[in-house]
């Protein structure tokens, strides 16, 4: 791999694990991801109609459209299970195990479903995927923020499967951009009902009473606690502007990154985030509880999808 697609893809690692600290210590990240992604979709709406133009007006098949829709309606469920575990958990524990989730499934259901057989690599791999979540999850063992941060995983792990089928289908895009508007659309439901209805504040309340382990406290307390960043939020919109800039960048800088070398090669330095996000958990956020266990564990983490990726 060059030095300049290297480049690219720890810049895109660190506008990765950026935008994610910024809505972890946001005050309301649920809302302020819905926010975010509708200001990333009225700043790519431009460059795709540019691009759309440029390039003699190509399209997407139904197909394609329906693959979009599917994968911005997993966005959402990817959000909320994201913005639940950083509300009750730190982030150099839900980011490196939503992270760490994603790659170990989708290993899992190429052996049990499809059939595939490990490398020997990619075994090592995944012990090191096993034992780097093992690490991460320990300090907080039983945490609902765990809960959270696994379920959010398997999102990843889901929308993955929708954009690798959709990407095929026409230009990637044009299918980004399609994505970005479903995502939109469904974010910016989801926040209208629940101005009206109260709806995640009950989900919340009643999963937390149904899940194994949870107290009584537990029961009966807030769904969604203020976490002691909220005090230092700054302005919602000014804040979503810069989420909404960091996300295209990601998008845009992994886009170009894999038009210059293939995927095996792309996904391991794209994981290098899992460090870099854990790093300013425990040495700029204060979440010093286990560190060096937690920051050991984004290390086998990264080199257990490199390893997969490779193998």
């Amino acid at each position: 791999m060059s030095p300049p697609v290297i480049a690219i893809l720890l810049i895109a690692a660190l506008l990765h694990a950026a935008w994610n600290v910024l809505l972890k210590t946001s005050v309301d990240p649920l809302r302020m991801a819905a926010r975010a992604v509708g200001s990333a979709m009225l700043i790519v709406t431009p460059l795709a109609a540019a691009a759309w133009w440029l390039t003699g007006r190509p399209g997407l098949p139904p197909e394609g459209w329906l693959l979009a829709g599917l994968s911005g309606f997993m966005e959402l469920v990817y959000f909320a299970l994201l913005s639940a575990a950083y509300r009750r958990g730190d982030l150099s524990t839900v980011y490196p195990l939503a992270r760490g989730t994603a790659p170990l499934l989708a290993v899992l259901a190429g052996v049990f479903l499809v059939g595939e057989r490990l490398s020997p690599l990619a075994a090592v791999g995944v012990a090191c995927l096993l034992a780097g979540i093992w690490a991460v999850r320990r300090p907080v063992a039983g945490g609902p923020a765990v809960v959270w941060a696994i379920l959010c995983g398997v999102s990843i792990a889901v929308y993955s499967v929708f954009d690798r089928l959709g990407v095929r289908l026409g230009p990637p895009w044009l299918y980004g951009w399609a994505l970005w508007v479903a995502g939109a659309g469904f974010l910016w439901g989801w926040i209208w009902l629940e101005d009206r209805h109260a709806l995640s504040d009950r989900f919340w309340r009643a999963f937390e009473a149904i899940r194994p382990g949870s107290s009584a406290a537990a029961r009966v307390a807030p769904a969604d606690p203020p976490h002691p960043a909220d005090a230092s939020a700054g302005p919602g919109w000014q804040r979503a502007m810069v989420l909404g800039l960091l996300m295209v960048g990601t998008y845009l800088a992994v886009l170009l990154a894999l038009s210059l070398a293939p995927l095996a090669t792309v996904a391991p330095f794209r994981e290098s985030a899992i460090v870099l996000a854990a790093g300013w958990g425990v040495f700029r956020l204060g979440e010093r509880s286990g560190a060096w266990l937690r920051l050991g564990g984004a290390v086998s983490i990264v080199a257990g999808a490199a390893l997969v990726a490779i193998g």
